[in-house]
């Protein structure tokens, strides 16, 4: 599991990380993406999910907070950033640190 990132989502939001040396692992559905996290969680340190898939498995990612490792990023797709990603940073740094050090809201 050395630093092995990948990443997983539609193709086309996918494709040019494969030319930076990223596994990438196609997946047009969140049940699809789940099954994929499951199966490659134990093998990367940082795996980048697109955010339309990260959305609808909130619950299921929660299980990942738990363990150092794998690190679940969520990203936005080609389809440009629906602000969920946002969302994940703010709640995790104010759990983390008990306050907004970034967003300031």
């Amino acid at each position: 599991m050395n630093g092995k990132i990948a990443i997983v989502g539609d193709g086309d939001s996918i494709t040019v990380f494969k030319a930076a040396g990223v596994a990438t692992f196609p997946a047009e559905n969140e049940v699809r993406a789940r099954e994929v996290l499951r199966k490659i969680a134990g093998e990367y340190r940082i795996i980048f999910l697109t955010e339309e898939l990260a959305r609808p498995l909130t619950e299921f990612l929660k299980r990942f907070d738990e363990e150092p490792y794998p690190v679940v990023l969520s990203i936005p797709s080609k389809n440009g950033s629906t602000g969920h990603g946002t969302e994940l940073l703010k709640s995790a740094m104010e759990r983390a640190l008990g306050v907004d050090i970034l967003f300031n809201n």
